[in-house]
Order: structure tokens, then C-alpha cells, then sequence
């Protein structure tokens, strides 16, 4: 399948990788949502918080948010909001940590936590929706992508279609693209994040990793190496973000799916475009503006562009596929 020829072009003053991606955070209002939190209860014996927007309706949009996030975040508010207001149900879920609570076991949210958004699903077909697409915002956008890709043709879920915006579909490169001296700003502001949570699981669980480098911490290398990997069954940085990126299961995708990153996302390295992939796939497409930053697309009109596009795409190519 082609490529996909993007119309989106930032407004004037927004056109640069940092400055789209920073200002619409600094600057940008997002819709006020009255979600009815669900508890998903999951084998394991942890948990899953899902914020829903329930309307009766027979369709619903399964939206992942990204990195230290939730589903309070900005751009998930404007997207759960314009798909309310065209007739979807909403389930916004919070990756383990993420709601306001921590989680009970001693391993922690990553990219690869494609088996959490499957219980979500699954919760979805036990709520009786008949249509069920999914959307996804860097590493939720990750999660989505290896989920469609790990469910192929054995998808026996209604999942009808899904996109994902500015994932590190390779996380090896979106690491690199985060440690460089231009993007240290971002790697600080998730270092900082990490490290509260880091502290306070210390505290909780006597097995976690009492590493005394935590401060000396300076790029997702050296996290995930200390962190991410020995708390979730990884040999190392290196086995996570390969076992986790969603890049090699990209040709296995049988259903409508979008991918859509900025060519100037400054989180993004450039085997996180996977045109060739995109071009012998039936059923995966990538659409790379030159311009949108990371996740903010930012527009004069009014609304959330991310948002209209999924909308937009779930339109035409998924009822194209039903008939």
C-alpha cells in the first residue's frame, strides 16, 4: 500500500520539532470529561484503571496514553472528546502506576505491555461492543502496534482498525534520537518523573533495585538497563527494546492501521519511519508530515488534529473493509 501523502502543515511559528512540540503543551486547553472509572482486576493479580465515556452505543475507541501519562493527558482528553461527540464510547486506560495509584506488583509499566491492552479489549468484548478500534500516543501507540501485529490473522476480537501517532516503533533509535544534547530537555523531564516513582517503589517492595546510580541517570539507556529491564523479565536494555518495539511485527498487521509521525519529531530517530514496510503491506500505512512535532499536531482551526485524522481514517479504509 502507498505511502500516505499527508495535508497536514503546521501553523507559522509552530513549524519547528520543539517549538510544536512544547508551546501547544505550555499553552494548549483541553475539553473537561466526566469519566466513570472501572477497575480491571487481571490475572496476575494487579490492575488496571479504565476511564470510560459511556454513551449505549455499539462502538468504542480504546485509547493508550504515553510515556509517564495517563488518560488525563491533553491529547487524550481532545481525542476521547471528539470521538465521543461522533458517536464512539471511550475507554481511556491508565498503564499500571499511571491513574493516580500505584501498582501492587514489583514490575512496572514499559512499551512492550502489549498484554495489558488485550485485557482492555477483551473488557471491551465482555461489555458486548461490536466494533472496537484502537488509538495510540507514542509508547501507547508502541503498545498498540505489537498488539495488532502479535494478533494478525488470529484476530478473533471485533477490533476493526487502529492508529498510532509518533511512536518509537524502534525504540533502540527513539533512545539514541532522546540522548542526544538537543533533546536533553524531554530526557530530564522523564528522567525526573521516573525517579519519584523509582523512590517511592524502593519503599514498597524490599526486592527492588536499591541502585545507588539512580541520579547519575542520564539517557533511557541507562534507565531501562538499571530499571525497566531486570523489574520485567529483560536481559538488558538492548533485549527490551527489541523484544518490545512494535517495528518487526508491522507486516504481520491484518487490519486497517495508520501510523502517523513528524518527520520533525525530535523523539523519533529515522528507523522509526518504516516506509518500506508501510509500502508492501496491505494493511499498514505510514503518513509522515514534514511538520507536527512530537504527539501535538498543533492547527489554527479548532480541534485536536490527531484526533479528526483517526476519526477520519476509521471513516473510510475500516467501513471500507467491512463492505
Amino acid at each position: 500500500m502507498p505511502v500516505v501523502e499527508s495535508s497536514y502543515v503546521a501553523p507559522f511559528g509552530l513549524r519547528g520539532g520543539h517549538s510544536a512540540t512544547v508551546l501547544p503543551t505550555l499553552f494548549g486547553k483541553s475539553p473537561k470529561l466526566s469519566y466513570r472509572r472501572k477497575r480491571l482486576e487481571l490475572e496476575d493479580g494487579d490492575f488496571l484503571d479504565l476511564d470510560q465515556l459511556l454513551g449505549g452505543h455499539e462502538r468504542v475507541v480504546i485509547i493508550s496514553h504515553g510515556l509517564e501519562a495517563s488518560s488525563v493527558a491533553p491529547y487524550v482528553r481532545a481525542t476521547a472528546a471528539e470521538f465521543q461527540s461522533a458517536g464512539y464510547d471511550v475507554i481511556a486506560w491508565n498503564c499500571r502506576g499511571c491513574s493516580g495509584e500505584p501498582n501492587r506488583l514489583l514490575r512496572s509499566y514499559h512499551s512492550g505491555v502489549s498484554e495489558d491492552l488485550l485485557a482492555v479489549a477483551e473488557e471491551a468484548v465482555r461489555q458486548s461492543y461490536k466494533e472496537i478500534y484502537l488509538i495510540g500516543f507514542s509508547l501507547g501507540g508502541n503498545i498498540t502496534l505489537k498488539l495488532l501485529g502479535e494478533l494478525g490473522s488470529a484476530n478473533s476480537f471485533p477490533i476493526s482498525g487502529g492508529v498510532a501517532f509518533s511512536v518509537p516503533c524502534d525504540l533502540r533509535s527513539s533512545s539514541r534520537a532522546l540522548a542526544r544534547r538537543s533533546t536533553r530537555i524531554y530526557m530530564r523531564r522523564f528522567l525526573r518523573s521516573l525517579e519519584k516513582k523509582v523512590k517511592e517503589r524502593q519503599k514498597t517492595f524490599a526486592e527492588f533495585p536499591k541502585n545507588e546510580e539512580l541520579r547519575k541517570c542520564r539517557s533511557f539507556l541507562d534507565f531501562d538497563e538499571q530499571y525497566t529491564a531486570p523489574l520485567n523479565g529483560f536481559v538488558s536494555a538492548e533485549d527490551y527494546w527489541r523484544r518490545a518495539s512494535s517495528k518487526p511485527l508491522l507486516e504481520k498487521i491484518r487490519v486497517p492501521t495508520l501510523l502517523v509521525s513528524a518527520k520533525n519529531d525530535p523523539f523519533l530517530g529515522p528507523e522509526c519511519f518504516p516506509f518500506g514496510i508501510a509500502k508492501e503491506s496491505e494493511f499498514f500505512q505510514l503518513e509522515a508530515p514534514e511538520t507536527g512535532g512530537h504527539v501535538t499536531f498543533p492547527q489554527t482551526a479548532k480541534g485536536y488534529w490527531p484526533a479528526q485524522r483517526a476519526l477520519e481514517f476509521f471513516r473510510s479504509k475500516c467501513f471500507e473493509v467491512r463492505g
